[in-house]
């Protein structure tokens, strides 16, 4: 394998290129600058994880014709990170027929021209930056959520077939069903590659992670929720409706011990696979209480430390998320002392 080396601890850069409110040039100038990336090595970091939608790329209305200024921006981030030595994973976030946060409008998974697209965007990706080396890789697509892995195991034949045909040893990172859960790694069909390196995002749990999100009908209103938390916390889980505990993971008590067992499956995984794993996102909603906020980071970082996992924190800048505010002041810095690995 090219040398994984370098992707230790990061942060994305969410709401930039991909998930913007304003597809307007003002934005897309001024949202993420040389700056940003300046601060992010600032802070001990070696790499940023660069979400990318395609529709800055493409227009749906003249399909496989590149926009030029859009690939401009990807083309400046990967010139800042050069200059500051931080290395760099371009992710797909949203594709031609495909996004995670729309699954009733999705049709990548079932319709041939929405696949060609995919492969070809990927191909043109493969074509623009064959002459970088290992501080530049590619991951295929952000938080599949299909009925089971089977249809995404052929795309991802296609999408690495494609990229192969281009570049024969760029690193190329993969993630599992379901929102890259840990649960659905060994879904993944093996492929006979040595430059594959396999992802998942970890949120859990979810509903101290994302207590008080707007976008989850169950959550948006819920009790304050902390972490570390015990048996009173957990009384108060059981005394929600089904619905509310079928669909979200706790326990008497949850505490660092708790996230070592959910994250158990990709260890595993990576075990039988003999492969290298990487968690793309992690991260606690900005509404949690802080000292829960903190600890929980400091958790998990040491976890995936203690397991040799590089990381990239959820996110730079706002997005719920944030390390850093509008004017990209840094918010709490004891927390970016944490994800940093300080």
């Amino acid at each position: 394998m090219r040398k994984f080396k370098g992707y230790m601890a990061g942060v994305n850069l969410g709401g930039w290129i991909s998930q913007y409110r304003d597809a307007k040039k003002e934005h897309f100038d001024s949202f993420i600058t040389e700056a940003d990336i300046e601060q992010i090595a600032g802070w001990g970091m070696d790499h940023v994880r660069l979400p990318i939608d395609y529709m800055v790329l493409e227009d749906d209305k003249n399909p496989f014709i590149y926009r030029e200024e859009g690939f401009s921006y990807v083309d400046s981030c990967i010139g800042w990170c050069e200059r500051y030595n931080l290395n760099i994973i371009l992710d797909l976030h949203r594709a031609p027929g495909y996004a995670f946060y729309s699954l009733s409008d999705n049709e990548l998974f079932e319709n041939e021209h929405m696949q060609k697209r995919y492969i070809r965007l990927w191909q043109e990706f493969a074509k623009r930056y064959l002459s970088y080396g290992d501080n530049l890789v590619f991951e295929l697509l952000n938080e599949i959520v299909e009925p089971n892995s089977d249809r995404w195991n052929q795309l991802i034949k296609k999408a690495v077939a494609g990229i192969r045909e281009i570049d024969r040893e760029r690193i190329i990172i993969i993630g599992g069903n379901h929102y890259n859960s840990v649960n659905t790694l060994h879904e993944l069909d093996r492929l006979e590659d040595d430059n594959l390196v396999y992802t998942f995002h970890f949120y859990e749990p979810h509903i101290f992670t994302h207590q008080k999100a707007g976008w989850e009908p169950l959550l948006k209103d819920i009790d304050e929720i902390m972490y570390p938390s015990g048996n009173d916390m957990y009384k108060t889980y059981l005394s929600k409706t089904d619905k509310f505990k079928n669909h979200y993971a706790f326990d008497k008590i949850v505490d660092k011990e708790y996230l070592r067992r959910y994250l158990q499956p990709a260890l595993d995984f990576a075990k039988e696979r003999n492969c290298i794993l990487y968690c793309g996102e992690y991260g606690v909603i900005e509404y949690a209480p802080i000292e829960g906020n903190l600890r929980w980071h400091k958790d998990f970082s040491e976890l995936l430390i203690e397991y040799g996992i590089g990381r990239a924190v959820w996110n730079y800048k706002l997005m719920s998320f944030p390390m850093v505010d509008k004017d990209s002041a840094v918010i709490n810095k004891e927390l970016i002392d944490i994800v940093s690995g300080k």
